[in-house]
């Protein structure tokens, strides 16, 4: 059995597996229900029968099936190898009845072998005001299947989760106005798949429109290339509706990019994966800061500090910064090849991984220039973390300042404490994300940024409680 993490994932070699959801159920504790969504490539259902849950038990296929309740504790099967070959992915999901996921105790997500009952895999999940979250996911890769914990969480309920991947949500009609209305005798209909109580189960999901919160049009934004500035633009409006999720679309802060140039990462950066998270990042940057500008290191065995990114210079920026370059080799050191003012020599950043150094910078960076809004830093890596101690005495120390880090990783291993950091005492909050992904070009923009600022806003909240922000 395998314990996870946070953004962890482990092979799964049984043919039919079951989840269930543990929770320690009791007076003033809200009710808890789970679901299942099947999902294709694009993250969305083909239809509403992808759903299955307490009022739809059992999927046509047959490959899902909801197994009912009993106290703190509800179960759902997978048969996976019934899923359709359009089926890449099972989320598995959760809603609370009369409360929030941060008043229910003891939850956690258990995956066992179907046919033996062994336990494959278990995630303690650890919530907040989330009325609904996807506690993992099952998905295929190199022609078998995985088990990810994702615990994303949503503050608009299961119908902003559901809606989210493609699930209409059936509202309650208008009243009828006053006047005659012929008599006419109605065409049967299917019962609706989420008949509207008497009493909702869950809140109306938040949307901003009218004069509501909108994508910011950012400086320079107009000197970008068509294809670029309409990717912006969509980018844009999915960050805005991940933090609406959360209830902050109006959202300020100062964002912080942080890319890994160690050896192993050479085949994304030749690949142009890394120069693509960099500028899907560049959408939270123009959405979150008020001028649209990032700053962004790279680091190795050293840190070095790129120019600042600005919106308008995004072809220019990922051309002259996002490379791995001139690495330094074992051979003999060669001059520079035409480097113009602002690139880095990227032999002078190393191979080896440093990332207690880089994160220093950054926390004196953020000292020396302070600014009203908090500091969000995406760090990008993928792995091969071995300095654990000093990495935790910088990120312990930081929990007191007004940064949060959200570390990514790119597919690799060997995250070692950064994993940890989410269960980690000690800290009056938790300041550290993280979660992994096997190939982040595969994932959605608006999965990317749900899951990117899935725990930003709570932070925020504990912080300003606890008197780090103002």
């Amino acid at each position: 059995m395998t314990i996870l993490s946070k953004g962890a994932n482990v092979p799964v070699a049984a043919a039919a597996v079951r989840a269930v959801l543990d929770w320690s159920a009791g007076p003033g504790v809200p009710d808890v229900d789970v679901s299942a969504l099947l999902l294709t490539r694009g993250g969305r259902v083909r239809s509403d029968d992808d759903f299955v849950f307490y009022n739809q038990p059992q999927h046509t296929s047959g490959a899902v099936s909801h197994l009912g309740k009993r106290p703190g504790s509800e179960s759902l099967d997978v048969r996976l190898g019934a899923l359709g070959p359009d089926v890449e992915r099972v989320a598995l999901c959760a809603s609370a009845d009369g409360g929030t996921f941060g008043q229910v105790p003891g939850l956690c997500l258990r995956l066992l072998d179907a046919a033996s009952g062994a336990e494959l895999a278990r995630f303690d999940i650890a919530a907040g005001t989330e009325t609904a979250l996807v506690g993992g996911e099952l998905y295929r890769r190199d022609g078998g299947w995985k088990f990810r914990a994702i615990g994303q969480g949503y503050a608009d309920g299961l119908a902003g989760l559901a809606t989210d991947f493609g699930i209409s949500v059936d509202e309650e009609p208008p009243a009828a106005g006053p006047g005659p209305h012929p008599a006419t005798t109605p065409a049967p209909t299917p019962a609706p798949l989420f008949p509207p109580p008497a009493s909702p189960p869950w809140p109306a999901p938040e949307r901003t429109g009218g004069g509501g919160p909108g994508p910011r049009l950012t400086k320079g934004e107009e000197r970008l290339p068509v294809d670029m500035r309409k990717r912006l633009s969509l980018r844009k409006q999915q960050v805005l509706v991940s933090l609406s999720k959360h209830g902050v679309p109006q959202l300020r802060a100062r964002v912080v990019l942080v890319l890994d140039a160690s050896g192993s990462m050479g085949g994304l950066y030749r690949r142009g994966t890394v120069a693509g998270v960099a500028e899907r990042m560049v959408a939270v940057a123009a959405q979150l800061d008020d001028d649209g500008r990032m700053q962004a290191w790279t680091f190795a065995t050293n840190p070095a500090r790129f120019p600042d990114l600005a919106v308008g210079d995004l072809p220019e920026w990922l051309g002259l910064h996002v490379r791995v370059g001139q690495t330094f080799g074992f051979g003999r050191r060669k001059p520079p090849r035409g480097l113009v003012p602002g690139q880095i020599d990227m032999r002078t950043v190393g191979i080896q991984n440093e990332e207690q150094k880089v994160i220093a910078e950054v926390r004196a960076f953020v000292r020396d220039r302070p600014v009203p809004d908090p500091t969000l830093v995406l760090f990008f890596s993928d792995g091969g973390v071995h300095r654990n101690r000093e990495i935790e005495q910088e990120l312990r120390a930081a929990a007191e300042e007004p940064v949060f880090w959200q570390f990514v990783g790119l597919g690799s291993s060997q995250y070692g404490v950064l994993e940890r950091f989410d269960t980690m005492p000690g800290r009056r909050v938790d300041n550290v994300g993280f979660f992994a992904v096997d190939d982040i070009e595969q994932i959605s923009d608006q999965e990317l940024y749900d899951r990117v600022l899935s725990e930003f806003p709570s932070w925020l909240r504990a912080a300003r409680q606890a008197g780090i922000l103002r």
